[in-house]
Order: structure tokens, then sequence, then C-alpha cells
């Protein structure tokens, strides 16, 4: 097989400290090569389940503890699934309203699938599924304190954001859009204020993403990466949508490293205006 050609994006530059030929998404000490994240949920059936993540590239499986058997689960569980296909599991606190059940949950999913990942979720209702602040920062203190990597979900509030980055977060996710919604980028300003103000975690933006134009936009935000289950699980087509996430993620980080253009209230023309015939 012949040597590929080079590229122009051999050239570009590197990204919070990595080199392009390597831009992978560090996220405690392990780095994946996918910046998506994807959930285990609500898919027709767990055969389709299975080959959207494969569509998805995804190397991070999102599992919801307090609705699996962690510690027997049954042969062929979603959760035996994706341990299987060499997927590493990500549990999450989904389900959780206080700081208390949070971490106790974290603590139980450390003790059954032998791992110190949490995503971290503390919602304040039913409604909304809004992270309830106050207590998420009491539970990211004290799962950080007991050695955990937090993956903590936010509301998109820099203050928050930043609080939890501060205080050694693994990664800060704040949302989109509500969980399960599918609006997208409802808040691209606020979003763009949580990445001035955080630059040294990495952000992700986690739940609202409804289709592939909204992770690309939340990548040329300058995002690192993106969690979503809906999007997929419940699209007409899970499989081509995972596929479509995938390159969605990828052109748009492809996109902000490349660097935009200034965006300009005039025209101005692509060719120069001198030497224009009959001046």
């Amino acid at each position: 097989m012949s040597e590929a050609a080079p590229t122009d994006t051999d050239a570009l530059p590197a990204v919070a400290g990595q080199e392009a030929s390597d831009d992978l998404l560090t996220i405690g000490g392990d780095s994946y090569s996918s910046r998506l994240l994807i959930g285990s949920s609500s898919y027709p059936n767990p055969q389709i389940m299975l080959d959207a993540i494969e569509a998805s590239g995804a190397e991070l499986v999102t599992v919801a503890i307090r609705r699996v058997n962690v510690e027997s689960p049954a042969p062929e569980s979603h959760l035996d699934l994706i341990r299987k296909g060499g997927y590493r599991v990500l549990p999450n606190t989904a389900g959780c309203y206080t700081a208390r059940e949070a971490v106790l949950v974290a603590q139980l999913a450390r003790e059954a699938l032998d791992t110190d990942l949490i995503k971290l979720e503390v919602i304040g209702d039913d409604e909304t599924l809004m992270p309830d602040v106050e207590q998420l920062l009491k539970a990211a203190k004290e799962l950080i304190d007991d050695g955990f990597t937090v993956l903590a979900y936010a509301n998109d509030d820099p203050i928050t954001c930043r609080k939890l980055a501060d205080m050694g977060c693994a990664a800060v996710m704040p949302l989109g859009s509500p969980i399960g919604s599918g609006m997208g980028i409802v808040n691209p300003y606020n979003l763009r204020l949580i990445r001035e103000v955080v630059t040294d975690t990495p952000l992700i933006v986690d739940a609202g993403i409804g289709t592939a134009s909204d992770a690309t936009i939340a990548m040329e935000l300058g995002y690192d990466g993106v969690l979503l289950n809906t999007a997929i699980a419940e699209a007409q087509h899970p499989v081509a949508m995972a596929k479509a996430m995938r390159l969605a993620v990828e052109s748009g980080r492809l996109a902000y490293r490349a660097g935009r253009v200034p965006e300009r209230i005039y025209a101005k023309a692509s060719s120069s205006m001198e030497g224009r015939v009959g001046q």
C-alpha cells in the first residue's frame, strides 16, 4: 500500500498543548482518539445499540448505575454487551437528587466496576432535569477528595463551571439544552464564555444535542468533546445518526483548529479589486 500524501492539515497548530498529529482527548490520566461520548439507553434493541456505538467511533459509553445491576450483570445485559465490545464504561449518577445519593452511587460503581471514572449528575427536579448547583458542587468535592475522576454535568453557567474546574474535576460538561430535549445549542453565548474562563480543563457539551449540526456547532465553539444519547438512540435510524454524529464532531474539531475567517458586517471581495478591466 502506498504512503498517503501529506495534506495541509499536517501543519495545523497544536491545541491545548497537543500535537496536531496526535490530537487526543485526555481526561484524567487516559487519552481517547474519539471526542464523541455516547449513552446506552433508549435504543430499540441491544443489537442496534451495539451497531450505533460502533458506527459512532466512541470509546467511552455511559451507563446509568441506578438502572442496572452492576454487581451481577446478566449475560447479554447492556453492561455486559458494552464490556464485551471492548468499550470503556463511564458510570453515571443519573437519577440522583442529592449529593449523598450521588456519592453512594459513585462508590457502588467504583466497587463493582473497578473504575474511578464517574459522570456526576445531581438534578433538581423531574421536569427540567437541570442540575442542582449546590448539591452538584458538594458531591463533586466529596468525590474528588475520595479519589474519583469526576466528569461533572453542569448548567451553562460560567461561574459554576469555573468552580468545578478549580475544584479539580477531570472534565466539566455544560448542557447545550435540557436532557433529551433535542433543542440543540440554545445559548452559544454562554458556552463561549465558559470556554473563555475554563482553559485548563476539558469541556464537553452534554445534553440537548438533536442532530449533527448541533454537535458541529459545539466543537466549533472550541469544546473538547460532545456527549449525547437521545439524539442517536431515538433517531429514526440510530446507526446512520451515530455515523453522522461522528463525522460532525470530527468536522467541527477540524474547523475549530483550522480557524474561521473573521465575521464582517460588510462584504469583502475574495479577489483583488486592483487591475480590473476598464480601470
